[in-house]
């Protein structure tokens, strides 16, 4: 069965497949609006930070990564990588590990996708090509939301990229 749904929900059904998918225990979805990077989604079932949390493209892990279109990924004690910016309102940020991945559309950074592990976790090659194809599949749903501002089944979309793995 296929249902439209809107940008903010395909995005949070985006974040609970991958966490459910990579067992991580937070998977967050910045998108770029302007010249700051905005947390859009989160698998946390407090979604106060939604919306307000954001941060430059200079600034912090999430900054580095759209900054310098390239994957992230740290084993362990990611907060204290000299890059790491700390947020109060986002527990996510005393998890030992840390992946992130550019989202790109159209050959340029709209976003950046960060899941993380309580504990020290080693990320696998499977891990590393999966995060990166879901921050390609993400950009390519945001080209086809711009596309058409009505709602479109991006989840199912996402659906069908785990599923081919």
């Amino acid at each position: 069965m296929v249902r439209e749904m809107s940008l903010p929900e395909a995005l949070q059904g985006i974040v609970a497949l991958v966490v459910e998918f990579m067992q991580s225990d937070s998977c967050l979805v910045y998108l770029l609006e302007g010249d700051r990077l905005v947390l859009c989604a989160s698998n946390d079932p407090d979604t106060t930070a939604v919306g307000k949390v954001s941060l430059k493209l200079d600034e912090g892990l999430t900054g580095w990564v759209a900054r310098e279109r390239r994957l992230l990924a740290i084993t362990r004690e990611a907060y204290t990588d000299p890059r790491f910016k700390y947020f109060k309102d986002l527990p996510e940020d005393t998890f030992e590990s840390f992946l992130s991945a550019p989202v790109i559309s159209r050959n340029h950074v709209v976003g950046v996708i960060n899941v993380q592990h309580r504990a020290a976790h080693n990320h696998s090659g499977d891990e590393l090509e999966m995060i990166t194809t879901v921050g390609e599949q993400v950009g390519c749903l945001l080209m086809l939301a711009r596309l058409d501002s009505g709602g479109i089944d991006l989840t199912h979309h996402a659906e069908l990229v785990f599923s081919s793995r």
